[in-house]
Order: C-alpha cells, then sequence, then structure tokens
C-alpha cells in the first residue's frame, strides 16, 4: 500500500521532481544539478525532461543524458555515449559498456 508520501511523489511532473531534488540538495551538488540542467537545455533546446530510476533524464526520441547526484559526486551517463567522439578524453566511466559513457566529476 503507498503511503500519502508516495502518492504525493507520483503526482510530481518530471520537471517538478528535478527541482525538488535540486532543492533537497542544499550543498554543492544542487547547484552543479541546477547548472548541468541549465546547460543541457541551452545545448539542446529540444530536449525533454523525464524522471527516471529516481534521476534527472534528458531524452529527444529516446533518452540522451542522466544527471545521477551521490554522495561525493555527480555524474552524467550518456546513453549512446559509445558512439560520440571524445577528443579531449571527457568520459571517465563506463569505458567498456556497449553503448553508455559517464562523466563524473569529485
Amino acid at each position: 500500500m503507498k503511503s500519502a508520501t508516495d502518492t504525493k511523489k507520483d503526482s510530481l511532473t518530471p520537471s517538478q521532481h528535478i527541482d525538488k531534488a535540486i532543492k533537497d540538495l542544499p550543498d554543492w551538488r544542487g547547484k552543479l544539478l541546477a547548472r548541468l540542467r541549465k546547460l543541457i537545455h541551452d545545448a539542446s533546446p529540444e530536449l525533454t525532461e523525464d524522471w527516471k530510476w529516481d534521476t534527472p533524464v534528458f531524452a529527444c526520441k529516446g533518452n540522451v543524458v542522466a544527471i545521477g547526484a551521490f554522495k561525493d559526486h555527480i555524474k552524467l551517463n550518456f546513453f549512446k555515449g559509445a558512439a560520440l567522439a571524445d577528443p579531449k578524453k571527457l568520459f571517465n566511466a563506463g569505458l567498456e559498456a556497449k553503448a553508455s559513457r559517464s562523466i563524473g566529476s569529485v
């Protein structure tokens, strides 16, 4: 049986979930999450916000990038990152994965 908190949580839009995630992280992680959200929208305004796996996900005809907030770092996961050129070697996680690549900060 769902609690009142679960029911309220389920009624939030993806954008509201992301707003809440930023608010619930009052330290550097919330600020970085907000900054990355803006950068993603500035770079690709056609991307829509989604909330999957308790994580902000940005999509256009499928998942493009997710932002994971962890205790000591933020991670950007590009779902088709293996298909992207990376001449500056920004990807530093998931390098063995067949499709995705990640950039993690500390």
